[in-house]
């Protein structure tokens, strides 16, 4: 199977054609044209069902969607009915939003923002906000990578790869780490603009993180970042009305 880096690279611009009836399906119809090309000499009527069925509706989170963009061109190669393509496609949509939401936007967005409003506050200019350009794209690059590869190798049986991957414990795990991350800029922030900083800033910091942190583990997936975040801002308010 060939064009595997042109679909990569295609898979970046997979919300590029995104609409409310077929979701990110084009953009997957798009990415999926060179790993489908060789079907076109084998099997041109299997090449242009194919075709039609990778821009079906579809939608998850698009950091993730090389996972399912690999099994079903894998399983169209295998010969697998076009209605257990089809299948295929609609039940990755829901576990693959949720693991990349938890991965990426309560996990690996919040983590990075976290330690570049930090970098800021501790006084490092806009290397921090460079680092976390640098640190997100090679982030989302390696996953991708991972993503293609996996779904090209597993094919139908994506759903075992994912399931004995580092996915699912990563993705359920990284949320405390956010949660850290953030109760740690916060209050860092906030001291800076109140030029308080770095003695009451840095205490601050370190106390709210903390706390964030024991609560994260109390409340398990339900103390989600944003409200940590918000949590943590009210009690940067009440400290700087106690201190001022």
């Amino acid at each position: 199977m060939t064009g595997r880096w042109r679909a990569l690279l295609r898979l970046y611009a997979v919300q590029g054609s995104w609409n409310y009836e077929r979701m990110l399906g084009v953009g997957m119809g798009y990415a999926a044209e060179p790993l489908l090309h060789d079907l076109a000499t084998a099997d041109p009527v299997r090449h242009t069902e194919a075709t039609v069925r990778s821009a079906e509706f579809f939608n998850c989170n698009p950091n993730l969607a090389g996972l399912a963009l690999g099994a079903t061109a894998r399983a169209e190669y295998l010969g697998a009915p076009g209605e257990q393509v089809s299948r295929l496609r609609t039940a990755l949509c829901s576990p693959l939003g949720a693991l990349g939401d938890q991965l990426f936007w309560a996990g690996v967005v919040p983590v990075l923002v976290g330690l570049a409003l930090s970098g800021v506050a501790l006084g490092f200019g806009l290397w921090p906000v460079l680092g976390f350009l640098v640190l997100y794209n090679g982030v989302r690059l390696g996953v991708a990578v991972w993503s293609l590869r996996t779904g090209l190798r597993a094919g139908p049986d994506v759903a075992r790869a994912i399931a004995t991957s580092w996915l699912p414990r990563w993705a359920g795990g990284i949320g405390p780490y956010a949660a850290f991350a953030v109760g740690v800029a916060v209050p860092l922030a906030a001291g800076w603009s109140f030029s308080h900083f770095p003695q009451r800033g840095i205490a601050g910091a370190l106390v709210v993180a903390a706390v964030g942190l024991g609560l994260s583990r109390w409340w398990g997936r339900g103390f989600t970042t944003v409200r940590f975040a918000l949590a943590a801002m009210a009690a940067t308010v009440v400290l700087r009305l106690a201190i001022a």
